[in-house]
């Protein structure tokens, strides 16, 4: 690695060195200003350079050669040209038999022609972020040793998965989520940073096999997000920003199924709504949530995702070979935070969706095993943007979270004695229904409510 100076490093930008921090191992650099973080990395480098003088000293030598290491350290110590770092690790050593190359050691740290370290990333043949995990200090050791720095392959594999963060910055591109595999791509933070992924981004790119000392493979580039070239989505917007509005476009499901048929005229639902189905046990829920998501799958602007949580295995197997592969599954065994990973994992895809002005339907059987709290947030995701897109959310749940839209309450007595459809209308309701089906929709849907509680 290249001796740093303190004028080069004061020329550099905050980004620069943060990447020069990264590849030094240096923790916390972040939170540094940026004079704070040239002295830390001067210091940093100045106790590597001591290593490699220890490693350069040869506890066989004669006395001799102990007097000739002497006159050079103390040299070191009056200020000969710049070789007192290398007395110290001479001196920590001990004064016992050490020997030392100074035209090895002056040569290891004379400076590379490159005037700035990480300026060649602002040169565009390989820009920060595309190498991790050290990889350009194990070139630039390979150089010294002689060795010739290992080439990419000619075709990179090509890989795709979901995005999942770490607290660092950087991420894994999970090829089986939402389980950690060995397969799975590392990401650096730089590449998080320049494409704005967040966990559940869907991202494709070539990768690199992993370097020396690195367990996972690196990904080369971005190429995909979402199914969309990166390129395309540069500027961008925090969903939780965006401002919103009560949903005006009711989901017409056009199903002869008689439980559909009652959930679209007395519970209606639209873009950005929050539906919850609920009831007892046996009450049918999850048939009702499978037949909504084949409904809504024939909706053609509309991305719908299915994330199971908690649900029975054979329902994982049902859900697998029907026409709507889950984004995520796992069944009742799995632990909660298992199970809030699993639909933080599509609710956080679809948000990114929604603020790119797409329109994403979340559908989560079911809600119970997440902890309150993240049962909470997945529900409170759903919206409609003024003027953009829309996540609308359905989930099953035995009980009402609060903050619903709009809620489909099934009632097990007559589900479970085969009267259908089993909607308990006493229950049931949508929020403001005048904006989703006018006002003579919303007359019918109180009429019929008023019978029902008679």
């Amino acid at each position: 690695m290249s001796v740093l100076d303190r004028a080069t490093l004061e020329d550099s930008t905050l980004s620069d060195l943060h990447a020069i921090a990264t590849e030094l191992g240096i923790d916390g650099y972040r939170r540094l200003r940026k004079g704070d973080l040239i002295d830390a990395l001067l210091t940093h480098q100045g106790a590597d350079l001591g290593e490699r003088a220890d490693e350069d000293v040869d506890a066989d030598g004669d006395e001799d050669d102990a007097g000739s290491a002497s006159s050079r350290r103390r040299r070191g110590r009056r200020g000969g040209r710049g070789r007192g770092t290398t007395a110290r690790g001479a001196e920590a050593a001990g004064d016992d038999e050490v020997e030392a190359e100074p035209a090895e050691a002056a040569a290891e740290e004379a400076p590379e022609p490159s005037a700035r370290p990480s300026r060649r990333s602002r040169g565009g043949r390989r820009p920060r972020g595309e190498e991790s995990n050290g990889s350009r200090d194990e070139r630039r050791s390979d150089e010294r040793r002689g060795e010739q720095p290992r080439e990419e392959e000619a075709e990179a594999e090509i890989v795709e998965g979901v995005v999942e963060l770490l607290a660092n910055g950087s991420g894994f591109l999970r090829v089986s989520p939402p389980e950690a595999s060995d397969k799975d791509v590392y990401i650096s933070a730089a590449q998080v940073k320049r494409c704005e992924l967040v966990s559940g981004d869907k991202v494709s790119g070539p990768r690199r096999a992993p370097h020396r000392s690195e367990r996972y493979p690196s990904l080369v580039r971005i190429d995909t997000v979402n199914g969309r070239p990166a390129s395309e989505l540069s500027d961008r917007v925090r969903f939780d920003d965006l401002p919103v509005t009560f949903p005006t476009e009711r989901f017409k499901l056009g199903s002869e199924d008689d439980t559909l048929k009652a959930i679209e005229f007395l519970t209606p639902f639209g873009r950005g709504s929050r539906v919850v189905i609920t009831g007892g046990r046996w009450a049918g829920k999850s048939h009702a949530l499978r037949k909504l998501a084949e409904a809504l799958n024939d909706v053609k602007d509309a991305t719908v995702f299915v994330a199971l949580a908690g649900v029975r295995p054979e329902e994982l197997a049902e859900w697998a070979a029907g026409p709507i592969v889950p984004g995520a599954a796992v069944s009742f065994a799995a632990s909660a935070e298992a199970q809030d990973n699993a639909v933080e994992l599509v609710i956080d895809q679809a948000r990114r969706l929604a603020a790119r002005g797409e329109h994403a339907v979340v559908l989560v059987d079911t809600l119970d095993g997440l902890h309150q709290l993240s049962a909470r947030k997945v529900l409170a995701s759903a919206r409609k943007i003024v003027d953009g897109g829309s996540l609308t959310v359905i989930a099953t749940s035995t009980e009402l979270l609060g903050g619903e839209t709009t809620v489909i309450a099934l009632d097990a007595a007559l589900a479970t004695s085969g009267r259908f459809p089993a909607l308990d209308l006493s229950a049931s309701g949508a929020l403001r229904p005048e904006l989703l089906v006018g006002d003579a929709g919303a007359k019918a849907i109180a009429k019929e409510r008023a019978k029902a509680l008679k």
